[in-house]
């Protein structure tokens, strides 16, 4: 038999005392020894205790010890009982069952473990055997403590055990957890021919509910069939939760339907039941039914009711549903308010949730927190956070919800200090001590960029679970640790099966650094395990394939998965990055054929699309029919698109017109692409206007100071990119590492700018100085070593790093002649190693693809896909 990881080990026997007996261990409070000698005497002898019962109630000095104990039992007056007990110790005087059964039921009614320790201590002294009444006093006070060591004890001392023993012992495991146990007493007790009642069924199948263990449960049905309980409610009860736990729901239908009586309690076990299993239109059926047969429903009928709704997803029928709760006065109840703000919430209605939030007079913690989970679910964190000062503010203690949910907040907003604060809070209510906690904080040091302390969150907890791995893998993602999240993900598979969210992020981080053989494992792993069609993974997929370069690949994911807008999004950013403007507008249309409403995504990839292949007109009658043919209404992104669109055309003027007369304020992405405009065309003066405008806005973004930069030293203005490197030193700003990624035989290789680390180092750097050897003799002079200026160098080395460079000589070394290179790069590419690049794929007749933080450079024959733009000659070289 299974045990479960909180199981002692029992003995069964019942004679025998556990085997953990031996290592019980008893209260002994400071009282002098009992003596196993008892002898009556009368009461004149016993000394009076000061301020005691016997001063307020009058009773005569020669009332009998045992009835003066009943009488202090009787008034609740444990600790004169305890007094007196032990003065009768002290004179021998004997105590009688009924009164050692009063003084165990007022021990347990107050739940006084120390008292009861006293009287333990007396019974175990005096006492080799046990009568049935005064055991199962015993029993029912150490099952009522949790103390199942002593109930254990006592069970095996009792001389005789009735049914209430045996249903007390089962009833006891079952509430501490051990449900084999229980369940073993419970065949037990068949066994040796005690007969369960209508309390052992109940339990018992609570038990198999529990575990959940539907075999075992039928075995139950047919007990309570056999001893004829079968049309008892309480047990047709239970047997229907039982049915409903272990997801057998046409089981405790048939129950239900068959029961001769129905209570309230029936009802809402079937309901629910329905709903617990997805089936809510059966349940709200079933709800319909009950007002019917004029059955009111009670708070556990109405908020089951509330979260069908929710389920699924009918605002309507939630709002009518709301509407009955007022009608029948359940609409001041503070846990109906919270079922229907999480409904209101779900369906996007967060302003009819704050309305029910606001008028409660008494707000509980859940109140609190589902409204600040509502919040964070409806893109409002700034909301969140300010409920959860108000909550401060009334004097509510958070739960680990609360601050899940609040932490959530902080990861939207960039909110570290708060974030910091809320850690502080969890440690010393030690609510870090839950793994939904720690998954939060996980969650919001990654997005506030420390994810050294992601790490060290992560490292703390004692039992990991999937979401702890899914959210350390994706922190390290997004702060640019791609290597690390591949080696977490390779541990993580140790001790735990990923779901397809643990994948999707794996698969972010195999299309960041361009890892398609780890991809096509991960693909592989997904049709193994039957999840390649969960959620966003097919998606994810698509995106892998389209970010490594793998075109034909993708084509073969999109063809065999549901084609969804997002889908068509994927693929015509795909086209987008490699410049393929006819085949995205064609791609287009042919989505619009297959019935496929494109959403704001879709152009925002087809503008980039048209942008980046000079294909101006055709874009600007995209842009103009959103509104017009697809009834969409254009942001900033889609503004900023025109802007590039036009502005990579060379009509800056037009583009600057654009930006003046938008309906909207604009943001810094738009003067954004304003600059990166007049950094290809050299408008310096233009250039430094939108620069001045995105500086108003955004000081913190270090790519609009590379742009800038950029411009100044394409313009040969190297002061200025002096002094604007010395704004961004002084902002401490600094710009991440180049880096560059290659796979090899399957395994990824990193490059970081002036890595020396590599054990091909020696043979890559020859490599490469033969490359330039060849460059000078053909008179390709690398741009970096024929430039004079030390300021220009530098700039290349910062912005750009060169450490494409490497990664190439690493593939032409490691792979045969004549195969493709896929590298990819983390900044953008530099003049000098774009020109390097061309000649390399000159020389060795190979294809080589360089994805940089913008586009895919597809270089053949000496000739690069991008046309060379933004890369033209210098205007000092004329």
């Amino acid at each position: 038999m299974a045990l479960s990881p909180r199981s002692p080990n029992v003995s069964l026997h019942s004679g025998t005392p556990s085997p953990n007996s031996r290592n019980l261990r008893i209260y002994k409070p400071k009282t002098l020894p009992f003596s196993h000698e008892f002898q009556t005497h009368k009461i004149s002898s016993i000394k009076p205790v000061k301020n005691s019962f016997l001063d307020t109630t009058s009773i005569a000095t020669s009332q009998d010890p045992n009835s003066r104990l009943n009488q202090l039992c009787l008034y609740g007056k444990l600790e004169e009982a305890l007094d007196v007990l032990k003065s009768m110790q002290e004179l021998r005087i004997s105590v009688e069952e009924d009164t050692l059964i009063a003084l165990v039921g007022l021990c347990e009614r107050m739940r006084a473990s120390d008292g009861a320790a006293v009287l333990y201590l007396y019974v175990t002294n005096s006492m080799t055997q046990l009568s049935a009444k005064l055991g199962n006093a015993l029993l029912s006070m150490f099952v009522r403590f949790g103390n199942l060591d002593n109930a254990w004890f006592v069970f095996g001392r009792m001389e005789d055990r009735d049914l209430f023993s045996w249903n007390v012992l089962v009833g006891g495991y079952a509430k501490a957890g051990f449900f084999d146990e229980a369940l073993s007493l419970y065949q037990r007790m068949l066994w040796i021919g005690i007969r369960p009642d209508v309390y052992t069924f109940p339990c018992v199948l609570r038990l198999c509910g529990g575990m959940p263990d539907l075999r075992r449960g039928k075995e139950v049905h047919v007990h309570v069939i056999r001893y004829g309980f079968d049309s008892d409610v309480d047990v047709s009860n239970a047997l229907i939760t039982m049915y409903v736990k272990c997801s057998d729901v046409a089981t405790a239908r048939m129950v239900f339907d068959r029961m001769p009586r129905r209570d309230r309690i029936s009802w809402n076990a079937m309901i629910s039941g329905h709903y617990e299993n997805g089936e809510c239109w059966k349940g709200l059926k079933l709800f319909f039914a009950m007002r019917e047969q004029s059955i009111d429903p009670d708070l556990m009928t109405m908020t089951s009711v509330i979260s069908a709704c929710e389920l699924l997803g009918d605002d309507g029928l939630g709002e009518g549903i709301h509407g009955l709760m007022l009608k029948t006065g359940f609409g001041v109840d503070v846990s109906v308010c919270n079922a229907l703000i999480q409904m209101y919430s779900s369906f996007g209605n967060w302003e009819v949730a704050e309305k029910i939030f606001t008028r409660m007079e008494f707000k509980d913690v859940v109140s609190w927190t589902t409204m600040i989970s509502g919040y964070e679910d409806n893109l409002l964190p700034i909301k969140a956070l300010n409920t959860y000062k108000m909550m401060e503010v009334d004097g509510i203690r958070p739960d680990e919800i609360t601050i899940a949910s609040v932490l959530s907040a902080c990861a939207s907003l960039g909110e570290l200090d708060m974030g910091t604060k809320l850690h502080e809070l969890a440690k010393k209510t030690r609510l870090i001590s839950y793994v939904i906690v720690a998954n939060a904080l996980i969650d919001m040091y990654s997005k506030c960029k420390c994810i050294d302390k992601a790490l060290e969150v992560f490292h703390q907890i004692p039992v990991k679970n999937v979401i702890s791995w899914t959210s350390i893998i994706f922190g390290l993602r997004v702060n640019n640790r791609c290597f690390e999240a591949l080696f977490f993900f390779r541990q993580m598979k140790l001790t735990l099966k990923p779901n397809s969210i643990t994948l999707v992020s794996v698969l972010s981080v195999c299309a960041r650094i361009g890892a398609l053989m780890c991809g096509k494992e991960i693909h592989a792993h997904a049709l193994r395990m039957g999840v390649a069609l969960d959620g966003f993974l097919p998606n994810a997929l698509l995106d892998m394939y389209v970010r490594c370069g793998r075109m034909q690949p993708a084509w073969n994911q999109f063809n065999s998965q549901n084609e969804d807008v997002a889908a068509w999004n994927i693929l015509l950013t795909g086209y987008a990055e490699r410049r393929h403007g006819a085949r995205a507008v064609k791609l287009f249309h042919r989505m619009v054929e297959s019935k496929v409403n494109p959403d704001g995504v879709t152009f925002i990839s087809l503008l980039c699309a048209c942008s980046r292949s000079g294909l101006v007109t055709e874009g600007l009658e995209y842009f103009n029919s959103m509104e017009h043919r697809y009834f969409l209404t254009p942001n900033l992104k889609h503004y900023a698109c025109v802007v590039d669109l036009l502005g990579r055309a060379g009509r800056l003027g037009d583009a600057y017109v654009f930006i003046q007369k938008l309906p909207l304020k604009p943001d810094a992405a738009i003067w954004g692409a304003l600059l990166n405009a007049c950094r290809i065309h050299r408008q310096v003066e233009l250039g430094e206007l939108a620069a001045q405008h995105i500086f108003e806005m955004d000081t913190k973004s270090v790519g609009y100071y590379i742009l800038l930069c950029n411009l100044y030293g394409d313009c040969g203005k190297w002061g200025e990119v002096a002094k604007l490197r010395m704004i961004m030193r002084e902002r401490g700003l600094t710009v991440d590492p180049g880096c560059s990624w290659v796979e090899v035989k399957g395994k990824v290789h990193a490059f970081l700018s002036g890595d020396n680390f590599h054990p091909q180092t020696n043979e890559l750097n020859a490599v490469l100085t033969g490359f330039y050897e060849k460059m000078k003799a053909a008179g390709s002079v690398d741009f970096e070593c024929s430039s004079t200026n030390e300021v220009e160098v530098s700039k290349a080395e910062i912005f750009c790093g060169h450490s494409e460079r490497m990664a190439i000589a690493l593939a032409l070394i490691n792979t045969a002649p004549g195969v493709p290179i896929w590298v990819t790069k983390n900044l953008y590419m530099c003049q000098s190693c774009h020109s390097t690049v061309k000649f390399i794929s000159k020389v060795v007749r190979r294809e080589i693809s360089v994805r940089d933080t913008e586009q895919f450079h597809h270089f053949k024959d000496g000739v690069c896909s991008c046309g060379d733009e933004g890369f033209w000659k210098r205007f000092d070289e004329g």
